[in-house]
């Protein structure tokens, strides 16, 4: 008898995003994710460094959303924090609960729950 190899199950490459840190520098805008598992992803917002701070707090925001639902397949909210500094902001990244009245995911449309 030949057994197939057993696959496994990966593990995302990264956590669930809980928090995120944006910071302005001379080179560009610095993005770091906190993750749930407490872990942290560090990078490059592809922004151009003299990107007001509204629209870069903007293409944070959507990097954080785009991460979630791609890796983890989950919605995620970004609410910034008042800043203490006028070149870092801080934002908790939270589930995105989803209403009664929103459709379902294209993936779940049709079927009933059980």
């Amino acid at each position: 008898m030949v057994r197939g190899k057993k696959e496994k199950k990966q593990r995302p490459a990264f956590g669930l995003p809980k928090g995120l840190v944006l910071l302005a520098t001379p080179e560009g805008w610095r993005t770091s994710v906190l993750t749930a598992e407490g872990g942290m992803l560090c990078g490059r917002l592809s922004v151009p460094a003299r990107t007001d701070p509204h629209d870069a707090r903007a293409a944070a925001a959507i990097m954080v959303t785009e991460l979630a639902r791609d890796v983890h397949d989950t919605d995620v909210d970004v609410h910034w924090d008042p800043p203490r500094e006028p070149w870092s902001w801080t934002a908790q990244v939270a589930l995105t609960a989803r209403s009664e009245n929103e459709p379902a995911p294209p993936e779940t449309e049709g079927r009933t729950p059980g």
